[in-house]
C-alpha cells in the first residue's frame, strides 16, 4: 500500500478498522456461544451489540469526510480469527473459555491502538466531529478491555485439569 499524505493514510486506516469491526462482529457471536464462563460470554455478547454501533459510527465518519464507507482487508484482524478458529477446533471447555478471554483482550487492544491513532489524526486533520466520534468509541473500546480483564481476573485457572 503507497500512502502519500496523512489525509490517506488516515482514510485507508479507516477502511481497514471498518473491515474489522465487521469481522468482529461475526467472531463475538461466535466467542459468546462458545464460551461457558457467564462473565466472559455475557462481555462477549454485550459488545457484539456495540460493535454494530461502531460500525454505524464508522459509516458516519465516511460520510463527515465525504467519502464512501470502504473495507480494505486487515492481516492482523485475519490473523486472529484465523488463529482463533483453529484453536477452536482442537480444545474445549475450560481452556477455551480462558483463550477466548485472551483473544478477546489481544482484539481489544488491536482497537484501543487503532481507534487512538484514527482519532488523533482526524483531530490534526481538523476533523473535529470525526475525532469525537472516534474517541467515543475509543472509550468504549476501552470499556470492553476493563471488562475482559476482570472477567481474566476471576477466572480459576485451577479448573483446568493438566494432561
Amino acid at each position: 500500500m503507497t500512502t502519500d499524505s496523512i489525509e490517506q493514510l488516515f482514510v485507508n486506516g479507516l477502511q481497514e478498522l471498518y473491515y474489522a469491526e465487521q469481522q468482529f462482529i461475526d467472531a463475538l457471536e461466535t466467542l459468546a456461544e462458545q464460551t461457558n464462563d457467564e462473565t466472559a460470554s455475557r462481555a462477549f455478547s454485550e459488545h457484539r451489540d456495540e460493535t454494530q454501533e461502531h460500525v454505524n459510527r464508522l459509516e458516519q465518519v465516511f460520510e463527515q469526510i465525504g467519502k464512501e464507507p470502504q473495507t480494505m482487508d486487515e492481516q492482523v484482524v485475519d490473523a486472529l480469527i484465523d488463529e482463533h478458529e483453529q484453536f477452536a477446533q482442537e480444545n474445549e471447555g475450560d481452556v477455551l473459555d480462558r483463550y477466548n478471554i485472551e483473544v478477546g483482550q489481544k482484539t481489544e487492544h488491536y482497537e484501543i491502538a487503532a481507534y487512538g491513532n484514527l482519532a488523533s489524526l482526524a483531530g490534526k486533520l481538523g476533523y473535529d466531529e470525526a475525532a469525537d466520534r472516534l474517541e467515543e468509541t475509543l472509550r468504549e473500546e476501552e470499556s470492553a478491555l476493563d471488562e475482559l480483564s476482570q472477567a481474566g481476573e476471576q477466572f480459576d485457572e485451577q479448573q483446568i485439569v493438566s494432561d
